[in-house]
């Protein structure tokens, strides 16, 4: 299961420091879209522990995240290597385009 990220510090540590791949889901618990693809995140979060780092962040507990990678609508999807982004994508998407992101 893909863990909340809570903080900016936190973002910090467990994104931007990683050393290899993370997706980052951007979300919101009001969101169907979000809710839809959640599932999905947790199983890719299962199936690739060990390579890429899986995590979530709700845009209304964190907005200043969200507002650093101006994310607009929910749910994006945000893979971040070496501490940059590498690849983003808006709304909800199947299990396989969200492998080919990694």
């Amino acid at each position: 299961m893909a863990e909340v990220i809570k903080s900016a510090d936190e973002f910090e540590t467990k994104v931007l420091k990683a050393t290899g791949p993370v997706l980052v889901d951007f979300f919101a618990t009001w969101c169907g879209p979000c809710r839809m693809v959640a599932p999905v995140i947790d199983e890719i979060a299962a199936e690739k522990a060990g390579e890429v780092s899986v995590y979530k962040v709700d845009i209304d507990q964190s907005p200043d995240l969200a507002f650093k990678y101006q994310v607009s609508s929910v749910p994006t999807l945000i893979v971040f290597e070496n501490g940059q982004v590498k690849n983003e994508r808006l709304g909800a998407q199947p299990k396989q385009n969200i492998l080919a992101m990694l």
